[in-house]
């Protein structure tokens, strides 16, 4: 386990920023329980993180970050906590989108979307359109997402094209099996980090992350800031990644 950045001007390589980062958005209830306050409010606080979170990724040059925001496993919090949370992300989408586009940045989501409720959809689908052209970080926001139900639902795609005659079992690749995935074939996450003490993935990226590197840290979500970040990319820098490989020393 890391701690949060000792140095905030903590030397980066720019010509090694990874590709596509992944954040378990993990710690807003701890948060708030602190400090005596409803887990609403650490929400809200959450919200404030991504805004600074996103615009350092847009200027270290982050081509992907994906921000597991609502899982499939989170309906069963109580009602009124998932109505917050629901009513949270339309008002966040409304609130950010004219920084965000400025910014120059895709709005996206993964997840089995078609269950959130209809006001969600829209916001979503509308800050998509309007966003799809930008050329800077394309950021999803992980909604109703699950992991083991995207594999699931993956393969239920591919057999549907086997079944059509699209796909011959014999093609199915890793690389042709990615194309059924949320996303599709983007760029599996280099790094994903998670904040507040938790060591593990909770159903997050399964099938992408198998040459992840992982980067956890006792900073709830609220307080995580670009410097934290600049860290975890830093302590990623010096790993020696060989994806199953050897070095040049053997």
């Amino acid at each position: 386990m890391v701690s949060e950045a000792a140095n905030a001007g903590q030397e980066l390589d720019l010509s090694r920023i990874p590709a596509h980062i992944g954040i378990i958005m993990d710690g807003n209830g701890r948060w708030a329980k602190a400090r005596n306050l409803p887990r609403s409010m650490g929400h809200k606080a959450g919200v404030e993180t991504i805004r600074s979170i996103v615009r350092e990724c847009n200027r270290l040059g982050v081509k992907y970050l994906t921000l597991y925001a609502f899982s499939t496993e989170n309906w069963k919090r109580p009602e009124a906590e998932v109505g917050f949370l629901m009513d949270l992300l339309v008002r966040y989408l409304r609130s950010e989108f004219q920084e965000l586009h400025e910014n120059n940045v895709i709005i996206d989501s993964i997840g089995d979307i078609e269950a959130l409720p209809a006001k969600c959809r829209q916001e979503l689908e509308s800050a998509y359109e309007r966003t799809r052209s930008n050329t800077g970080v394309h950021m999803y926001l992980a909604l109703n997402y699950g992991g083991q139900r995207e594999i699931v639902k993956a393969v239920q795609k591919a057999m549907a094209d086997v079944q059509a005659g699209i796909l011959k079992p014999e093609d199915l690749t890793e690389s042709t099996f990615s194309r059924y995935l949320y996303a599709g074939a983007i760029p599996e996450p280099d790094l994903i980090i998670r904040p507040s003490g938790e060591l593990r993935l909770s159903n997050f990226m399964l099938y992408q992350s198998a040459y992840s590197e992982f980067w956890f840290s006792q900073i709830n979500w609220p307080d995580f800031t670009p410097a934290d970040l600049r860290q975890a990319i830093a302590d990623c820098q010096k790993r020696d990644r060989r994806f199953g490989g050897v070095n040049s020393e053997g």
